[in-house]
């Protein structure tokens, strides 16, 4: 399937799919479920909804949604107010400092957002579950496997609910029950992996032609999630089942973007290049193309100073808002080539192609160093004040903070520009994943597997010459060394609150401008808005 053909479905079925709910009008202006289903594109449209719409929740693209709240709540990224900006009522202060409260628009906009996606899943499933596909030129196993692909994706979003909220509502059908009550999240856990296992075999195998859509690998990529953070959310460890799913992804057994079997990229920054949609290190994306789709990764928005634009020489500046704070840029070492090509700092210099003369080669500032040279610094503090120290989360400049370069779009004339998929998994986190669940199973020591894993991946940082003083070895890879290389590996990705929860740092630890916080904070509160409606409803302990 192109790509183009995706985004085309899709688009359409955003321009309206709903219930006729004056039941004797004949509908002209509505598309309606009776009236819609006519072939398989318009069939694919509605399975791609819920991937549009996690544009908004899964990505930083722009909405707080679940990865804002997994990385500006824990010890790599934030968002600082940098002088006269980015103080947004103290919503990102109070994330970095995990003092937010249940009537945040923190906890609010995720919980809508992600049901609003799962909504638009059960919607398909049922419309799905009703419609003769042999009448649309479809087959009864096209049936039974999107009907499996959509359910899986629903579980997903469960899976990122459950994340975050921990006990929640389990609803299957639109409207039914009107106030859902709160389930444990046992429970919920027990449904998320009985909707995955009972649906994965029914997938299609991962393929070039499904790429952004869920797919055996994807469905083991979330089983492997599930299994390696049970004991946090189901309260007993499941290390074997871990790397069960791992293996099977590492064998092929969900197939490949690329050849036969996933494999990891060579080169450590293809996998998220503006042609990763063909990586054979990616399992589960959103999938953009901009040249074909207009639809773009935006992640311009979250990161890029307000000039940003002259640096890569593409259309769109950012809102210069999020920024790696000053302790997780030194977690990385100079020779990494992560901290190298994956953060941006010092002077900023325009593109060749935009500069006006020999002396026209430096980004400008417009705020602290208006006219002035923009050089992007580790601090977060009034330097031009004369500050000294670590600075804090309200006393940031326009060039505070390493920026973000994890995913580049090229420029105006590639013909990829600005194609780059969001990564949701890739198989160099199943290596980590499988390496850590060794690790625990065998007390926290690591073993020589472990090691092999990490190492396999890692060695793709360090220039041959640097790697043999990187190596892991079993006495050098510990628990917190593997939390600490976590965060190297996936630092932008949206992984790093859960990986701290599971290694009991997220409300223990201290790190820059952040002191431990209450053990309730692991959880983000059911939201005041959604509270007030639903009586069934049961709050978290403590808020």
């Amino acid at each position: 399937m192109k790509k183009t053909k995706v985004y085309i479905s899709a688009a359409l079925l955003a321009l309206g799919m709903s219930a006729c709910t004056k039941l004797d009008e004949k509908p002209y202006s509505v598309i309606t479920a009776d009236n819609f289903y006519h072939n398989r594109e318009e069939v694919l449209a509605a399975v791609l909804r819920p991937f549009t719409h996690a544009n908004a929740w899964a990505a930083p693209t722009g909405q707080t949604g679940y990865w804002r709240l997994q990385e500006l709540s824990a010890d790599q990224l934030a968002w600082p107010q940098k002088g006269r900006h980015g103080y947004d009522g103290g919503n990102w202060i109070r994330l970095h400092n995990h003092t937010w409260i249940a009537n945040d628009d923190n906890a609010w906009n995720p919980w809508r957002l992600m049901f609003w996606g799962m909504g638009f899943c059960n919607n398909s499933i049922a419309d799905f579950t009703k419609l003769d596909f042999t009448k649309i030129g479809m087959t009864e196993a096209d049936k039974v496997s999107i009907i499996a692909e959509t359910k899986v994706l629903r579980a997903w979003h469960y899976l990122k609910l459950m994340d975050l909220y921990g006990n929640i509502p389990i609803v299957t059908e639109v409207g039914i029950p009107e106030t859902p009550p709160t389930k444990p999240r046992k429970e919920v856990f027990a449904f998320i992996e009985k909707e995955i296992k009972d649906n994965v075999e029914q997938l299609k195998p991962l393929s070039a032609d499904m790429v952004g859509r869920v797919t055996k690998a994807g469905a083991y990529a979330m089983l492997v999630e599930l299994y390696l953070n049970a004991k946090e959310w189901s309260g007993t460890e499941r290390w074997d089942d871990c790397i069960t799913y791992c293996n099977k992804i590492i064998a092929g057994d969900g197939g490949s973007l690329s050849g036969s079997v996933p494999a990891l990229e060579p080169d450590i920054f293809r996998a998220f290049a503006n042609t990763n949609a063909t990586s054979p290190e990616d399992l589960f994306q959103i999938a953009y193309d901009f040249r074909n789709g207009n639809f773009r990764f935006g992640w311009n928005g979250d990161f890029w100073h307000y000039r940003q634009r002259q640096v890569y020489n593409v259309d769109r500046d950012g809102n210069n808002g999020i920024v790696v704070i000053p302790t997780a840029y030194d977690a990385f070492k100079d020779n990494d080539l992560r901290k190298q090509n994956w953060m941006l700092i010092g002077p900023q210099k325009k593109d060749p192609a935009l500069r006006t003369s020999e002396g026209d080669s430096l980004v400008l500032g417009t705020e602290e160093y208006n006219n002035k040279p923009l050089v992007f610094v580790k601090e977060i503090r009034r330097n031009s004040e004369g500050e000294t120290g670590p600075g804090g989360m309200t006393r940031g400049e326009e060039n505070s903070g390493a920026r973000f370069a994890k995913y580049l779009p090229g420029k105006l004339d590639d013909p990829n520009y600005w194609g780059n998929d969001f990564v949701l998994y890739r198989l160099t986190e199943i290596y980590y994943n499988k390496a850590e669940a060794l690790m625990r199973k065998a007390g926290g020591v690591a073993t020589q597997e472990a090691v092999d894993l990490i190492n396999t991946c890692k060695k793709r940082a360090f220039k041959p010459a640097d790697w043999p003083k990187e190596a892991y070895t079993t006495s050098s890879l510990t628990m917190d060394e593997l939390l600490a290389e976590r965060g190297r590996e996936f630092i932008f990705e949206g992984k790093r609150r859960t990986d701290l929860i599971r290694f009991n740092k997220f409300t223990t630890a201290t790190w820059w401008d952040h002191q431990p916080s209450a053990d309730k904070y692991k959880l983000f509160p059911i939201p005041f808005r959604q509270m007030s409606i639903n009586p069934n409803l049961v709050q978290n302990d403590g808020y």
